[in-house]
């Protein structure tokens, strides 16, 4: 079976090998790019992010990332957004007020925040998935999914929203819209499980039928290192604590 060319788009920040890793084991053929005509031939396309919102959209916006994305989603492509790149999919964030996100998903980023319960932020630890619905990013998952988590911000809850962990409240985990997804923690530093998910969206890639431009999120809305890897059914030390 001939592995599908999955683009990673490289605007100079973010995990960009780790998940080009991660990609190659899940079966995929990756390739770090930022050229519109390699990334509209790819049947797949990686968005990931690390740092800062405002640093990452000036990035994004400064290599012409910002417009492929939006060809690419427009188009129907299977589209991933990782940690950061999952935020920057967003119209704003709390983090830096002021700047514009892509605007593909609605909705606000904001800080990690609890009346009722003090919390470390970031967070940086393994967390329990829990899972709204039947997504086929989720397929073949264990009945408690354990991932990992580096992040101070998450989306607020919209109709997106796909999954959720519990971290001094509800959190947005991860969301999806049409061929749009977008995950708050990191796939390929969460073992057998990240694998899973990311094997999923490759075999995404490979479906012809999901890539059919009606299942586009369309037009914007307006117009670390290594973590241990967990058994696959059991709860995983944390890396960090509450």
């Amino acid at each position: 079976m001939t592995a599908p060319r999955v683009a990673v788009l490289d605007y100079g920040i973010g995990n960009l090998r780790s998940a080009q890793k991660t990609l190659e084991r899940a079966g995929a053929d990756p390739v770090l790019t930022r050229d519109p005509e390699e990334v509209a031939a790819a049947s797949g396309v990686v968005l990931p992010g690390v740092g800062a919102f405002g640093r990452v959209m000036e990035a994004i916006r400064e290599t012409g990332v910002d417009e492929i994305a939006h060809a690419a989603v427009a188009s129907g492509t299977p589209f991933i957004g990782i940690c950061v790149g999952m935020q920057a999919l967003y119209e704003s964030s709390e983090e830096n007020p002021g700047v514009d996100g892509l605007g593909i998903l609605p909705g606000t980023i904001r800080r990690l925040t609890s009346a009722e319960t003090r919390i470390k932020v970031p967070q940086m630890q393994w967390n329990r998935l829990d899972l709204h619905g039947e997504s086929p990013l989720f397929s073949k998952l264990p009945e408690d999914p354990w991932v990992y988590f580096v992040h101070s911000y998450a989306p607020e809850a919209t109709d997106d929203v796909i999954a959720t962990c519990e971290y001094g409240g509800t959190v947005t985990a991860a969301a999806a819209r049409g061929n749009v997804m977008a995950t708050q923690f990191h796939p390929e530093k969460s073992g057998r499980v990240g694998v899973q998910i990311i094997t999923n969206f490759v075999e995404l890639c490979r479906d012809p039928a999901f890539s059919e431009p009606e299942r586009s999120a369309g037009e914007s809305v307006d117009a670390a290192g290594q973590t241990p890897d967990p058994a696959w059914s059991e709860r995983p030390e944390r890396s960090g604590k509450q």
